[in-house]
């Protein structure tokens, strides 16, 4: 736990005269006050995250994180589990959707093996970060060792800290995983206390009879490994996945070192929901990019306050909202950076 207690102890809160400098700039711009909402209000907080009054568009990247589940074994999913490798190397030749949205979004794609059961060997452009060769089955004992779920996060944090002195500046989370909104239902029923009923989706596509299976086996899973909600790390060594458990490194990493995350879907954000836990003032340098189709998203997002830039309908993951949010904080960048004052294009004021 050294590495993530070290990370979370650098974790300050955003200052609040960086909020005032941007608001005094935007308000002067040649513009009605606040009538750019949200953009405005992205536009400070980057500014405030950055602690520059003008900061440059950013270097960004987005972390796909995969891993494996012993519980896809319970058919709780409507894919094969042979699909995570699979997609692994789609993402590597850049074929699949996350890679289409981050090349429109000018950002990297960063593919990382945190937990896939297969044996890649040499395989070029994978960040080979393997923790375990996939989960165990949480329908009957924990996912992970505590020491595994602890190594998993540090494979977060690690890459935060090596990406940020390669000049990257903003960070987004996406993930793969066959059978992971199985473990994201189950940390979000336990986090915030909800019925796993109600934080149950349908995952890949899954039909009537296999939602009532994946709910039954939730069930079972919080049953057998009785996940103390106040310990995050339980949490996600009992219920939780490779994958998710890097994800939250990330957020800790890039909070730690003041940058912005931007979260992905549903399982970005139970990974989130860990960082969160870990220390709060992880959220203020979280950007939620959408609200998944995934029912088990809003009560995540409700439990950690954020408010979802866009409501697309979306449940693909690999990171593809995170990076279409990206390219709106952009815009918002360059709205505070590019626009003219109203003493810069002598345009009248208001009275």
């Amino acid at each position: 736990m050294e590495t993530i207690k070290a990370a979370s102890s650098n974790i300050r809160p955003l200052k609040k005269e960086f909020f005032e400098k941007a608001q005094s700039r935007l308000d002067i711009l040649t513009k009605p006050q606040g009538s750019l909402g949200l953009l405005e209000r992205f536009a400070a907080r980057l500014v405030a995250i950055y602690e520059d009054t003008m900061p440059e568009i950013p270097k960004k990247a987005v972390f796909v994180f995969a891993g494996d589940h012993g519980v896809a074994a319970e058919g709780v999913s409507a894919f094969p589990a042979e699909v995570t490798p699979q997609m692994v190397l789609n993402f590597l030749r850049g074929g699949a959707g996350i890679n289409v949205l981050a090349r429109h979004a000018g950002a990297d794609v960063l593919v990382v093996d945190a937990g896939v059961n297969y044996d890649f060997k040499d395989c070029p452009g994978l960040i080979q970060k393997k923790v375990v060769y996939g989960t165990k089955n949480m329908a009957k004992g924990p996912a992970m060792t505590r020491d595994e779920a602890i190594q998993c996060v540090n494979v977060g944090i690690a890459l935060a800290r090596e990406y940020a002195q390669k000049g990257v500046r903003m960070f987004a989370t996406g993930e793969m995983g066959i059978a992971n909104t199985t473990p994201s239902s189950a940390m979000a029923a336990v986090i915030t206390g909800r019925p796993v009923a109600e934080v149950t989706g349908r995952g890949t596509g899954i039909g009537d009879a296999e939602l009532s299976k994946k709910i039954a086996v939730i069930e079972r899973a919080i049953a057998v490994n009785a996940p103390d909600a106040k310990d995050p790390i339980d949490v996600l060594m009992k219920v939780g996945g490779a994958e998710i458990g890097a994800i939250a490194g990330l957020c800790l990493g890039a909070a730690e070192l003041r940058l912005p995350v931007v979260i992905d879907g549903f399982i970005s954000t139970a990974g989130a929901v860990v960082a969160y836990g870990l220390n709060e003032t992880v959220k203020e340098y979280m950007f939620s990019a959408h609200r998944s189709h995934e029912i088990g998203h809003r009560a995540i997002l409700a439990h950690m306050g954020l408010v979802p830039m866009l409501e697309l309908d979306m449940r693909l993951g690999e990171g593809t909202g995170a990076a279409i949010a990206m390219t709106i904080l952009d815009a918002s960048l360059k709205i505070y950076r590019e626009m003219a004052t109203f003493q810069d294009a002598g345009v009248s004021d208001k009275s």
